[in-house]
């Protein structure tokens, strides 16, 4: 693997100045990344809000704005749960620091969700509160709330200054160089830069002399010497290098020179549009939202389908002799190998043809028994078992033989993406009709690391739905 922009020719070997490890960021401070929940500064901005609503209460209640000790207690609790919700379903700008932005900017959204939450409270409860109160309570939170958050704010400003985070800027060219040179003049984005990810450019920074990066193997030594909390992209992400900096537990901003890519950013970074690139959902906990539905649907469809799956197994026995079941070494998420299950449709050579030789449409060997199986996909219900055991999951990449797995991995790129997720009985490319030896790797490939990218338990349950309709249909899956 190479960064973009590199060449095969012979290393350019560079000695920069050596740039001081920074000293090391407390597990879960300013900038780490703690997949299971917030930040440190996120969790004080949550606490903020707590104390805020808290204050409400305490001028709320002895006023009696709110009508009898109970009424008002219930509206309070209501509402308070409903803000809480509101603000956990915003977090993406609420929870987490966003670069060049404040509680100023976070006004509008502290004050929408308090007037929806007391009016929802309101109505739910039938407290039928005059207008006065409820706008006394949402100015009453919103300045409360806006007060503690500015003070939380002010705290991660001077800590950022004080103890800025060391970065990586990924891009060598004038930008990147621009981007490095005013992060090292303006302390206050709490970022240090301490490399430059990339091809060696013609000229090497002289504002701010760094080290250029120019193998994945650099930059993993970088990220380790140095503790690097965050990358800053100047060109566009390559899914390696987010996979590298994500794995490693550092923030990713992406900076946007082009006004028409400057959609959805919520932050500048030294007037640059800036957004967060987060983590796909199989890094978070889509994975057991995932994993559960994996469970319910494969443990059902196993008792249902248990007559259908003996009725296959004895045609199987009768057409073509013993070995009703095939089992076949395949690789699943992140190179794990397991053993696949499948009715048997055919009988290889041996076992080096079974796991070498490409299948093909109308293969000779393929018996009218196995060919009706494949036709209705009815030889693939063995790896629900699969599913149930952990090895695969209903939706995903399929599968490869080791063999293929590493030759289409060195021939294609992006293939070895595909093993971010579990292996599924189905999934987007063979919906989308880039299924079989008629339909390219470069096809599957595209559509399998779309549906990585995309993911939703949705969308899995929309490829499930589709795929039974097809295998209704005896298009096979």
């Amino acid at each position: 693997m190479t960064v973009e922009g590199t060449t095969r020719s012979p290393a350019v070997v560079i000695e920069p100045p050596r740039v001081p490890p920074a000293a090391p960021v407390a597990a879960g401070g300013a900038g780490s990344v703690r997949r299971g929940g917030p930040s440190r500064t996120g969790r004080r901005l949550a606490a903020a809000d707590v104390g805020a609503m808290l204050g409400t209460a305490g001028w709320v209640l002895p006023a009696g704005l709110l009508g009898p000790g109970v009424r008002a207690s219930v509206v309070l609790l209501l509402g308070a749960a409903l803000l809480l919700a509101l603000n956990a379903w915003n977090a993406a700008a609420l929870y987490r620091p966003v670069l060049g932005a404040g509680v100023l900017e976070e006004c509008p959204r502290v004050f929408g969700h308090g007037a929806v939450a007391w009016c929802v409270a309101d109505a739910v409860t039938g407290a039928a509160l005059p207008m006065t109160a409820i706008a006394a309570l949402v100015a009453g939170h919103g300045l409360t709330a806006a007060a503690a958050r500015g003070v939380v704010h002010a705290a991660h400003r001077r800590s950022a200054r004080r103890r800025p985070r060391s970065t990586l800027v990924v891009g060598t060219g004038p930008l990147g160089q621009r981007v490095a040179a005013g992060l090292v003049r303006q302390p206050e984005y709490g970022l240090r830069p301490v490399g430059l990810v990339g091809p060696v450019p013609r000229r090497l920074p002289t504002v701010a002399p760094l080290p250029v990066l120019g193998t994945p193997g650099d930059v993993v030594r970088a990220v380790i010497q140095n503790t690097v909390r965050d990358a800053v992209f100047i060109q566009p992400p390559r899914p390696e290098l987010l996979r590298l900096f994500w794995a490693r537990g550092c923030v990713v901003w992406q900076v946007c020179a082009e006004p028409l890519t400057a959609r959805g950013a919520a932050g500048n970074l030294l007037g640059f549009p800036c957004r967060r690139v987060d983590p796909p959902r199989e890094y978070g906990p889509g994975r057991l939202m995932k994993r559960a539905l994996d469970i319910a649907v494969a443990a059902t469809a196993l008792a249902l389908t248990a007559p259908l799956m003996l009725a296959c197994a004895l045609a199987v026995r009768v057409a073509d002799g013993p070995g009703v079941l095939f089992r076949q070494e395949r690789v699943g998420q992140d190179g794990r190998r397991f053993v696949m299950l499948k009715f048997r449709t055919l009988r290889p050579a041996d076992e080096r043809e079974a796991a070498t030789r490409w299948s093909i449409a109308d293969d000779p060997r393929v018996s009218p028994v196995g060919r009706l199986l494949r036709r209705s996909s009815l030889d693939e219900l063995p790896q629900l078992w699969n599913v149930l055991r952990g090895d695969m999951s209903l939706v995903g990449p399929r599968p490869e033989r080791p063999h293929f797995t590493e030759r289409f991995s060195r021939a294609y790129p992006g293939y070895a993406e595909r093993l971010r997720m579990p292996a599924g009985m189905t999934g987007l490319a063979q919906i989308s009709g880039a299924r079989g030896a008629a339909s390219s790797i470069e096809d599957r490939t595209r559509f399998d690391n779309l549906y990585i990218e995309t993911w939703s338990l949705w969308q899995d349950v929309r490829i499930m739905l589709r795929t039974t309709a097809a295998c209704l249909r005896a298009g096979g899956s």
